[in-house]
């Protein structure tokens, strides 16, 4: 069997690294790929957001199965394309994944189907926003979230009215993300711990993947900007089997329902982002694809044949299947580039992969790379997934720091304490 990955990050080598393990996989292609990617298939230089010509591809070199990683092609309506052509996909069509493609719609989804979310109003103006950030009614800290799609840079937690005012100035002066933020989102801030749940679905039947908690912050201790994640554990035990039971009844099963309801059936993955509030699980987001870096924790701890298991979504059997998890602990650090996550200076040359590579039970994800005269370069700002499977979280932990040490490009940085409040939270227990 033939498959295609679309995308070129660590999330989409997590994918074909795992696909390839299927003994029904013979060959692999991933568009547009990276250079971690280049050593487990066929690279194909066509961009993501390509969707006729990644559809002529998979026709032409007869695709048994497409797995979409990035939401971009997911919200222009790549799916809607393959299903037109019968060609085999996993992923939401364009109208269920407008839940990640539309904050605006999420929020007010939320809001109609009564799941617990943060309170919120949506302005279309710096104007509207400086007064309903006056009227305290949302307090402080407040969250403003650009309504489209940013590359998980478009939400600001602005402690104060200067820091809003700021915020609103990048939105609707600056237009930094163009007309994602035509309308924005603004949040009372939610306080507790946020973590990442992973649900497949087939329309009908659904079940949860094991359990990860993502960290979000660029610097230590929580500090600094919000990124596109800097590292995640798995599972995480705050997450106990009561608390999956609550989220599933009282997000995940209105979700689907609701989505349904609106003639938009979801199949695929859904990821929702959660805080743990002393009210208990709130929405913080939704997204239609796996999360990244969440899925280089996951699919290391899936027991099982992944390509079975999306094979299995896309045909509406789920229910056949019983996909298990290895009882050992996952951590994943991710190493950015100089100015992450501004703007990242890239071209850097990267040692020590070949080293990390030995540490136990360590996998290197490629992000942004690119192998130019058989050495590795940076391309973007999240470059390497540095991830460890190992008997126990503490071990995982040291060993993926253990590798990430063995590796150096120039401006490197990561933070050394995921998964730290993690093994703090099991010795407190």
């Amino acid at each position: 069997m033939r498959t295609l990955v679309i995308g070129g990050g660590g999330r989409e080598h997590a994918l074909a690294w795992k696909l390839k393990q299927s003994p029904q996989v013979t060959e692999v292609f991933v568009a547009p790929g990276n250079a971690g990617l280049d050593t487990l298939g066929s690279v194909v230089p066509i961009h993501h957001a390509d969707i006729v010509e990644m559809a002529d591809f998979a026709e032409n070199v007869h695709v048994d199965l497409t797995v979409v990683g990035p939401e971009l092609p997911l919200t222009l309506g790549i799916a809607d394309e393959f299903h037109r052509r019968g060609l085999r996909i996993f992923g939401p069509t364009q109208a269920a994944a407008e839940l990640e493609g539309s904050k605006v719609f999420a929020k007010r989804f939320l809001e109609s189907e009564g799941i617990p979310t943060a309170d919120f109003k949506v302005v279309s103006s710096h104007e509207k926003a400086t007064a309903v950030a006056d009227s305290g009614e949302l307090g402080w800290p407040l969250v403003v979230k650009a309504d489209g799609l940013a590359a998980g840079k478009g939400v600001i937690i602005a402690a104060d009215r200067e820091e809003a005012e700021a915020a609103f100035q990048v939105m609707f002066e600056e237009k930094s993300f163009g007309s994602a933020s035509d309308q924005v989102v603004l949040e009372r801030c939610l306080t507790g711990t946020e973590v990442s749940f992973h649900v497949l679905t087939d329309g009908e039947a659904f079940f949860p993947l094991a359990s990860s908690q993502d960290y979000k912050r660029v610097g230590e201790g929580a500090t600094g900007p919000n990124t596109g994640g800097m590292g995640t554990v798995s599972p995480s035990p705050l997450l106990s089997k009561e608390l999956q039971q609550r989220i599933l009844k009282e997000i995940v099963v209105p979700t689907l329902k609701g989505m349904k309801g609106q003639g938009r059936p979801y199949q695929g993955v859904l990821y929702i982002g959660l805080m743990i509030t002393d009210e208990g699980p709130q929405v913080i987001e939704y997204n239609c694809r796996f999360g990244d870096p969440e899925t280089q924790v996951l699919l290391p701890r899936l027991d099982g044949d992944l390509f079975e298991l999306l094979n299995a979504v896309i045909d509406g059997k789920l229910s056949q299947v019983h996909p298990r998890w290895h009882h050992q602990a996952a951590v994943c650090v991710v190493m950015a580039s100089e100015g992450y996550p501004g703007k990242p200076t890239t071209g850097r040359t990267i040692e020590g992969l070949d080293a990390a590579a030995q540490v136990p039970g360590v996998t290197v994800f490629h992000a942004a790379t690119k192998s130019e005269d058989d050495v590795v370069k940076t391309t973007g700002g999240r470059v390497l997934g540095v991830t460890a499977l190992s008997p126990n979280l503490p071990a995982a932990r040291d060993h993926a720091l253990e590798a990430v040490n063995a590796i150096s490009f120039e401006g490197a940085h990561w933070r050394r304490d995921i998964g730290q409040d993690v093994i703090d939270f099991l010795e407190k227990s």
